[in-house]
């Protein structure tokens, strides 16, 4: 069962903002900023990524860590997710990380390379950011994800274990299915893919039930589904055209997670420079099932991989 005792968050030093990237349609993204302790100089800026059906909340271990280890720490909630606006499009994942490159150039105002990081969703936009700014980015961390456009998606995209990218495709359906049920079908994606049940406490559990209750909240999560073909073709083209992308890549997964079964092949696939590692005792939900072992493995990479 999980625990009605969940880890304490010291969230003293996130800093919780809006920025409006367009008005007309309106495009708002919430996000947390953490800067390193005691005002240092941040030796470099983390922007995480969040999946689904989750939102920034996903990476509350994480964050106060990272920022510890001398890291400004950015941690949106991407477009149609959280408490960032509804927009009716943009769902491809170019699109998405368009947002997130305006987010940190334009808004924030940071020059030099980030470090990118990225889980589930959150991976596939990584890999888009990574993909097409490549100049700006020191270093990409992704997994849990079947990257839309490679071989391993299109063997898993129609497999009984992957039966939501089919069912949350579907125009309209979902919405009306799901929604008022919302909890329920959220806890069976948590439960399905955990080694470790109490990571996500029944407080987490309400936490992404009330982002996922909000009004256009499923027709936003269901379209970044939607968008997965038009993502395939943007990939596999890109490749085609560009090749590799060189950005320094590590491919992270739960070491009992389903998925990680794919990610040599996959990362290889789309990367030139890469390695492929693991988050000890965890299933899919790696920065809340093992913490500590998720700072461990991304802080050892980007730490290889300066801001230049």
């Amino acid at each position: 069962m999980p625990s009605i005792n969940p880890l304490r968050i010291d969230d003293t030093r996130w800093k919780q903002r809006n920025a409006w990237l367009s008005t007309v349609p309106e495009i708002r993204l919430h996000y947390i900023d953490c800067p390193p302790p005691n005002d240092q100089n941040p030796k470099g800026t983390l922007l995480i990524i969040h999946g689904f059906p989750q939102t920034s909340y996903q990476f509350r271990h994480v964050i106060t860590p990272f920022a510890d280890a001398g890291y400004r720490v950015i941690v949106p909630d991407y477009r149609g997710a959280g408490d960032s606006s509804k927009p009716r499009d943009g769902y491809t994942k170019t699109v998405m990380a368009e947002d997130l490159f305006k987010l940190v150039r334009d808004v924030l105002g940071i020059k030099e390379k980030i470090h990118l990081v990225g889980h589930d969703i959150g991976g596939m936009i990584a890999h888009a950011y990574a993909s097409r700014y490549p100049e700006h980015v020191a270093c990409v961390i992704w997994g849990e994800c079947p990257l839309p456009g490679t071989s391993a998606y299109e063997r898993s995209k129609n497999t009984l274990a992957m039966y939501h990218f089919t069912f949350q495709a579907v125009p309209d359906l979902p919405e009306a299915l799901v929604s008022g049920r919302e909890r329920i079908y959220l806890k069976h994606f948590f439960e399905r893919l955990c080694l470790n049940p109490a990571a996500i406490s029944r407080q987490d559990l309400d936490q992404y039930t009330m982002s996922y209750s909000q009004p256009g909240a499923l027709r936003c999560g269901f379209d970044v589904y939607r968008a997965f073909e038009t993502d395939a073709d943007e990939n596999r083209k890109w490749v085609q055209e560009k090749g590799k992308c060189k950005v320094p890549a590590l491919g992270l997964s739960g070491d009992n997670s389903a998925l990680e079964k794919l990610a040599q092949e996959m990362v290889g696939e789309v990367y030139e420079d890469f390695e492929v590692q693991t988050v000890e005792a965890s299933g899919h939900w790696v920065a809340e099932e093992n913490p500590e072992d998720f700072v461990r493995k991304v802080g050892a990479f980007v730490g290889k991989h300066a801001s230049a």
